[in-house]
């Protein structure tokens, strides 16, 4: 193995990106340096925030230049180490990138245990999207027994987690979801209590029938028109985590929220957040979720795209929803 193959930001998109804004390149095989490894990736994440790193504006984190490796996480196996914290056939996570091969400090890569869970599932339900679920739900939003709590994207990598960490605390779970199938694989598969499907085009009714008593917490992916109605159901002193906009990262026009109304007179607790902002809680959300996971309380499905090519397509299809539970791409 000399060539490693890796697909580069081609150029910025402009409204909906496409395969034309990627490149597939070959190089030489990266080699670590001293407290690195050299990583062979088996799987790839993708993941909505990428799309914000492929423009040129100002964020939470730097965005991607042309020219350079797409951004992402990515879960493989170490060939080779210059660092007496892994060794030599371990599995490992972190920001490796769009490429077969990644030469990474040991600090930046996360040892993982594959008797527990299939690597993949170190990109979804055990990994960033997880607990990213985690921090939003129980950290900013503390549910409470008896409360309801809506999340909307709820048969992705992130809304699948909440749902079930909302059941986990005693709550009345409810999801919002593209398409029938979604909505009974949320029920009927996750344990939730409710799902919405907002295509079928009754959202404001339906969501008004799943929520009888109101809305105590929501976790928002969607953004635009699904916020503005789930503003509407709000309870005095509801919280909602607003962890994506992802209806929004393509628009050319953004939606302008119509029912900001219901936060004042809600006394709303509304707060963005970012999980690599919170590194200090990863240790118990993981823990926690390693936990419901080995119990068999958290359940996930995958999208599997083959090979490092279908990557740009693979992504542009998890932006259009057409993904079912976490999008991953396989390397090895």
């Amino acid at each position: 193995m000399t060539v490693n193959r890796q697909i580069l930001l081609a150029s910025r998109p402009t409204g909906w990106p496409t395969e034309a804004n990627f490149k597939l390149v070959e190089s030489p095989l990266p080699r670590p340096g001293e407290n690195q490894v050299l990583v062979r990736s088996h799987f790839l994440s993708l993941d909505p925030y990428m799309r914000a790193r492929m423009d040129a504006v100002k964020s939470y984190a730097k965005s991607v230049e042309v020219g350079e490796v797409m951004v992402g996480g990515a879960v493989g196996e170490v060939i080779e180490s210059k660092s007496p914290k892994l060794a030599k056939g371990d599995f490992v996570v972190g920001p490796l990138g769009w490429q077969e091969f990644a030469a990474a400090d040991a600090a930046a890569v996360m040892k993982v245990d594959t008797k527990l869970a299939p690597p993949s599932v170190y990109l979804g339900t055990l990994g960033m999207p997880g607990v990213t679920a985690w921090v939003g739900l129980i950290d900013i939003c503390q549910p409470k027994t008896g409360e309801t709590v809506v999340v909307s994207a709820a048969s992705g990598a992130v809304g699948s987690v909440v749902g079930q960490l909302a059941k986990s605390h005693g709550c009345r779970a409810v999801g919002i979801a593209g398409g029938a199938m979604n909505c009974e694989y949320v029920v009927k598969e996750l344990g939730f209590d409710a799902c919405i499907d907002y295509k079928a085009g009754n959202l404001h009714h339906d969501l008004k029938d799943a929520t009888p008593n109101g809305v105590d917490v929501y976790f928002e992916n969607v953004g635009g028109e699904t916020l503005d109605a789930v503003l509407t159901r709000m309870n005095p002193f509801a919280r909602i985590a607003v962890c994506g906009l992802i209806s929004q990262y393509n628009a050319s026009d953004p939606y302008g929220v119509k029912n900001l109304r219901s936060v004042l007179v809600n006394r709303v607790k509304m707060q963005g957040f970012i999980v690599s902002d919170r590194m200090e809680l990863w240790p118990r959300a993981l823990n926690d979720l390693g936990t419901l996971f080995a119990q068999g309380k958290l359940k996930y499905r995958e999208t599997v795209a083959e090979g490092l090519a279908s990557a740009p397509a693979a992504f542009l299809g998890m932006l259009r929803g057409e993904n079912f539970g976490k999008q991953v791409v396989r390397l090895v």
